[in-house]
């Protein structure tokens, strides 16, 4: 099946040929469809970026166990950045972890506590590498952790976990986040970024972690720059990737501040955006044989491009 074609709009304002050789995707609201299901056409698309020599990087917030379970093969062999960055695994590799400092992993344990004790209707899952930990335990909450989290756990205390080695924290709302938890959250937890990673999640990572640090991560270890990278994501939890490559488009749907740092806007995931840029760029783009290795002092270095009007 052949994606539908670009609004011409968009097409004239590419590059009339392109040296691309990593693409970056966002999961939820960016490759996946309004059901949550990965776009028909993905497989083939995905063979054609091999013909031409080009990666393919999932980067979600959702669990590696849970990224590994839904695209199975697609991510068996390839790169993936998972937990909004805090995890980077390459094939069945594990390359790069960044935890949280136990102290912040508590308040924010605590935080969610006192926000359900006051009447929201949260649950925290706090993310190690290997599994993640609930303590609220109701099937409707459970019916959401189940959705990103393959891997869990269920405790009485989690507080009585292992604070030392968690990857990230994240507080489930069932009412918008920005109805007040999350605000609640960024003033209750230090020493973290607290971000709203959708309408119904704040995440909880270390300062020094971010999908963009761990794209640049990536591309050091295949020798990619920016100009060789396009990234495509939706909310604000997408924002550090589009510091590491020039082709970076924001879907249809995107929060305005990923609109405003893209450099180009693609179709929204309800109609293929994701699968629609990539044919076109890879028409644009010259057979290859794989990631190109650069010399010392040639590695890729951060730079937000600027926005752009092309849609």
């Amino acid at each position: 099946m052949t994606p539908a074609p670009l609004p011409p709009r968009l097409v004239n304002a590419l590059p009339r040929t392109v040296d691309l050789r990593l693409v970056v995707s966002d999961m939820d609201g960016t490759l996946l469809d309004g059901d949550g299901r990965l776009p028909t056409g993905l497989h083939e698309v995905l063979a054609r970026m091999k013909e031409h020599g080009v990666l393919f990087a999932p980067a979600s917030g959702r669990q590696l166990g849970n990224l590994q379970e839904l695209l199975g093969e697609i991510v068996a062999q390839g790169p993936v950045i998972a937990e909004n960055g805090t995890i980077v695994a390459d094939g069945p590799r594990v390359i790069y972890t960044n935890t949280m400092p136990a102290p912040a992993v508590r308040q924010a344990v605590l935080a969610t506590r006192r926000l359900f004790e006051q009447g929201y209707d949260v649950g925290i899952v706090v993310s190690g590498v290997e599994r993640a930990y609930v303590e609220r335990r109701d099937e409707r909450f459970m019916e959401q952790v189940r959705r990103f989290y393959a891997s869990r756990q269920e405790v009485d205390d989690l507080l009585t976990i292992d604070l030392d080695n968690v990857v990230k924290a994240a507080t489930f709302d069932f009412q918008d986040v920005e109805r007040g938890s999350s605000q609640a959250l960024m003033s209750a937890v230090t020493g973290v970024q607290v971000m709203a990673a959708g309408i119904h999640w704040t995440d909880m990572i270390s300062y020094t972690a971010s999908k963009g640090l761990a794209l640049r991560a990536l591309q050091e270890a295949h020798g990619i720059t920016p100009a060789q990278t396009a990234v495509f994501g939706d909310y604000l939890n997408d924002l550090g990737l589009y510091d590491y490559a020039d082709l970076s488009f924001a879907m249809e749907n995107a929060h305005p501040g990923i609109q405003a740092v893209a450099n180009y806007t693609a179709p929204a995931n309800t109609d293929d955006g994701v699968l629609r840029t990539i044919s076109e760029l890879l028409r644009r783009t010259p057979p290859g044989v794989g990631p190109r290795p650069q010399g010392p002092g040639t590695g890729p270095a951060a730079r937000r491009p600027r926005p752009h009007a092309a849609t």
